[in-house]
């Protein structure tokens, strides 16, 4: 297994998160779950932006519950695809080869491949603002990319965007995940979106974060929790 979330509690204020699960190397994982049951909590803490109260985070049987976020091998996309409005489409997405953009000849031309193998091609020059919501989410993919980190976490980086692009953006993701054999984790409200990733899903309710199962067996019978959530 990649992933092993071992005991698990998280706590904050009256608020309390337990989960004991494993997710096998390159799997799809959708999370969803009533609003407020904690599934962007529980991301937060797998990638180091909040302490569990116990518990651990192992990444192939290494601890990484104590490391910081830049020091685990993982890249996290959230609702505003953490773009930096004052920097060109290039520079956002060479922020994931060096911090201070200070890029080789070479990883300049890393950047434009990113950006060609998310289909923006001759788009590097574009600030945030120039770009569509889906041509920012493509922008924050390419970083990804660049990253090489092997287990990429999406916190509902498309839910503002149409239907069309939505789904766009998220046979993206699947081409990116399969041809670079990551692990992934992405929250969503929408059913369909888990659907589309073809993998498992993660139910959170009732203070719980369940153990992975197979999407269509999790939606063909929901369990009261997941069905009073849905409707």
């Amino acid at each position: 297994m990649t992933l092993a979330v071992e005991q698990l509690v998280i706590t904050q204020g009256d608020f309390r998160l337990e989960a004991d699960f494993t997710l096998a190397e390159g799997a799809r994982a959708g999370v969803i779950g009533p609003s407020g049951g904690g599934k962007s909590t529980l991301l937060s803490v797998i990638a180091g932006f909040f302490a569990p109260r116990s518990g651990r985070v192992l990444w192939h049987g290494a601890d990484i519950t104590a490391l910081p976020p830049a020091d685990r091998p993982l890249s996290i996309l959230f609702q505003d695809n953490n773009l930096f409005p004052h920097l060109t489409a290039a520079q956002n997405v060479g922020l994931g080869l060096r911090p201070d953009l200070r890029l080789s000849r070479a990883q300049k031309a890393q950047v434009g491949r990113a950006l060609e193998r998310v289909g923006l091609d001759g788009f590097g020059d574009r600030r945030p603002a120039a770009l569509s919501g889906g041509q920012q989410g493509r922008v924050a993919l390419a970083r990804v990319l660049l990253r090489g980190r092997p287990l990429l976490l999406l916190d509902e980086p498309f839910a503002a965007l149409g239907p069309a692009l939505r789904a766009g953006m998220l046979e993206l993701v699947r081409e990116i995940v399969a041809e670079a054999g990551l692990t992934l984790m992405m929250v969503s409200h929408d059913p369909r979106d888990l659907q589309a990733l073809d993998g498992v899903a993660i139910l959170v309710a009732e203070g719980r974060a369940h153990a992975p199962v197979a999407t269509e067996a999790l939606l063909a019978d929901p369990p009261p929790a997941l069905r009073a959530y849905l409707g």
